[in-house]
């Protein structure tokens, strides 16, 4: 019966999913689910479909919550986070400020200024969870959800002692778009994934043995597929791999789509609309939120079950409580060399296998020459907004922004130093204190 306990769980569609999929293991259909958030109204929304989730199923497992992080924590198993820091002013602050220099994120919450400046105020609140983890529950697992995965996720490695893994749906997901494209069933496809959270690489995708590339290049010829994922067909077109992440978040990774409204238009495509200008995500988050603050629930609570989704944590965690293999695609650090044209240090997505002896990342080698400068420089600037984040930095902070793809094919050095200034003193309140 382990205790598996969620941080930020105020995120309540978010939060009740993954509860879900807990629940639908028979063997872990005896939890103990402990949700904590800050947030009284938001944990007990919550609360109220986790237990309606039990009762509707007649389980065994017990619900808590608290807003008391250090209670939640005790004698956790696993410690789920989905923590937002800071609310709407600090990710406004990280989007419009940039947007007034020229810089155009859609979403903000991997790199960029908005990514880098999200993992600033994150960071402090990760090591202050792996503080009270350290004290109450230190061999925990603790599974991160919370962006920018990256960066909170080598910082985790770098200044604590907590076993930390990143979980996210990118891979999944794009399995399910690529099985579309190309009309082979999802549950058919074998592929090796390999890169950082976000900037990832479908390195191989196989279906009966043979590689689905071509008939994925021919649907990129077709205009009506190729509108609905421009940008990963033009990555896939000029790299020869398709990336892991959405056309919307793959555009601010890189330089080649957001510096001009007339290709941000262009690269929209049908699916597409409304998702490729500026602040997409800040606005439905703003939305989100909004609907979370309705004190009417807006849940039928006799409809909702243990239902699983395509989220890895439930399986993750009965991998290791029932010694079942899995192999998953997980952010863990590289120490073991699974992607050797990346630091030792760095936080790598990788495939994994998970049993009950734990956790092992697979060997990929090098990463393709075509694609492996992508994710080199993406690590490059994590490893600054950490060293920025844990030694009180600025300077290494300016840095990071000023080796931003997106940033640096905008503005020239000195705005860009002007712009992180600005981005500074408005946020400070969130920030470490850098020197």
């Amino acid at each position: 019966m382990p205790q598996i306990t969620f941080i930020g769980a105020g995120s309540m569609v978010f939060a009740t999913k993954i509860v879900g999929d807990i629940l639908s293991f028979d063997e872990l259909s005896d939890s103990t689910i402990v949700l904590m958030d800050i947030d009284e109204h938001r944990l007990d929304q919550t609360a109220r479909v986790a237990e309606a989730i039990v009762e509707n199923e007649g389980l065994d497992a017990t619900v808590e919550s608290t807003t008391d992080r250090l209670d939640a924590l005790e004698d956790a198993d696993y410690v789920l986070n989905m923590i937002n820091v800071g609310g709407t002013e600090p990710f406004e602050n990280e989007i419009r400020i940039p947007e007034r220099y020229g810089v155009k994120q859609a979403i903000g919450d991997t790199i960029g200024p908005g990514g880098i400046f999200r993992g600033l105020r994150t960071i402090p609140t990760m090591l202050d969870i792996a503080g009270d983890m350290e004290e109450v529950c230190p061999d925990a697992l603790l599974l991160n959800y919370t962006n920018p995965m990256s960066i909170l996720c080598q910082a985790m490695f770098e200044a604590t002692d907590i076993e930390t893994v990143g979980l996210c749906h990118s891979v999944p997901h794009t399995a399910e778009a690529i099985a579309d494209y190309v009309g082979v069933p999802e549950d058919e496809l074998e592929y090796w994934v390999a890169g950082v959270n976000h900037v990832a690489w479908f390195l191989e995708v196989t279906h009966d043995g043979e590689s689905l590339y071509p008939e994925l290049r021919d649907a990129g010829d077709r205009p009506e597929t190729y509108d609905r994922d421009t940008v990963r067909f033009e990555m896939l077109d000029h790299f020869g791999y398709f990336p892991t992440e959405s056309s919307h978040h793959m555009s601010e990774y890189v330089p080649y789509f957001r510096t001009d409204e007339t290709t941000i238009e262009a690269m929209t495509g049908t699916d597409y609309a409304e998702r490729m200008p500026t602040a997409t995500y800040l606005e439905g988050w703003k939305e989100r939120s909004e609907e979370r603050d309705d004190p009417d629930l807006n849940v039928d609570l006799d409809e909702v079950s243990a239902e699983r989704s395509e989220e890895y944590a439930s399986r993750l965690i009965h991998s290791l409580e029932t010694d079942t293999p899995r192999r998953f695609n997980l952010n863990v650090s590289n120490e073991t060399n699974a992607i050797e044209s990346l630091p030792a240090d760095a936080c790598v997505e990788v495939p994994v296998l998970a049993d009950g002896t734990g956790i092992h990342p697979c060997s990929v080698g090098e990463l393709p020459k075509s694609i492996r400068t992508f994710p080199q420089q993406h690590t490059a600037v994590y490893q600054l907004v950490v060293e920025g984040a844990l030694e009180n930095d600025r300077a290494k902070v300016h840095r990071a922004v000023k080796q931003d793809p997106l940033t640096a094919a905008q503005l020239t050095l000195p705005e860009i130093h002007e712009m992180t200034e600005e981005l500074l003193a408005a946020n400070e309140p969130y920030l470490p204190r850098l020197e």
